[in-house]
């Protein structure tokens, strides 16, 4: 009870500040979009079918945003998600401050777990168009945790291009449920290479690589997991 109310207060309260600096603004029109950067099928043991999306409403300065991914093995014995409601508030030309609520679902089997977080973050471009998202987490029973992430696109021609990614977790405190342990939890580093048909729709080939570190490492090894793994992925992006 005590996280629902956690992510019903920041949801209302970013639906307030949204639409209360939305009238604020007047003139500007309000938009939408949907972007569904990743849906895939990666390629180990059996293979998990795998999605990372992302959608908004809003206008140039003030906008709600709905993020969710994870992963379901074929087997279809258990899946992992996380889903997060963000209001943002654009504070330059290529940053947004973010804000809002964090919710993570676990099933294996007949046995699962959730937690739910506020979360607060920033995200857009640095110099020579790197896509950046730092973001910063504290779960309902106050744990810490932080996340970094990169990503750029090198353009081969104006339809080829290669993206290189990667992504950071480190946690303050050890939430052994959910497979994480103190200090440096993992590392990702992916590699796509897409072909744009048109700019809303493009096929992708791609590699991943996960490793984990320190406590999660000896989590997931005393759970049979694996500490390192690489992965062949295909899928397709496409926006609305």
């Amino acid at each position: 009870m005590r996280a629902r109310n956690v992510l019903s207060v920041v949801f209302l309260l970013g639906i307030g500040l949204f639409s209360s600096s939305a009238m604020a603004m007047g003139g500007s029109s309000t938009h939408t979009m949907l972007m569904v950067d990743q849906l895939e099928y990666a390629g180990q043991d059996e293979g998990d079918f795998g999605w990372d999306l992302m959608a908004w409403v809003g206008n140039d300065w003030n906008r709600l945003w709905l993020k969710s991914e994870g992963e379901v093995p074929t087997a279809f014995d258990g899946f992992g998600t996380e889903a997060q409601v963000l209001y943002s508030r654009l504070i330059s030309p290529y940053w947004e401050a973010q804000i809002g609520a964090r919710a993570d679902c676990e099933l294996e089997g007949s046995d699962g777990n959730q937690r739910f977080f506020g979360v607060v973050g920033i995200t857009g471009l640095a110099p020579y168009w790197f896509e950046l998202e730092p973001s910063i987490f504290v779960s309902q029973d106050g744990d810490l945790s932080a996340r970094f992430k990169a990503s750029l696109d090198l353009r081969i021609t104006q339809r080829l291009i290669i993206e290189p990614s990667f992504e950071v977790n480190a946690a303050l405190q050890a939430v052994p449920e959910f497979g994480v342990g103190q200090g440096l939890n993992d590392l990702n580093t992916e590699l796509r290479i897409r072909y744009e048909f048109a700019r809303e729709f493009a096929p992708y080939l791609g590699v991943g690589w996960v490793r984990k570190f320190g406590e999660t490492a000896d989590l997931v090894d005393a759970a049979g997991g694996d500490v390192s793994s690489l992965n062949a992925v295909v899928g397709v992006r496409f926006w609305l």
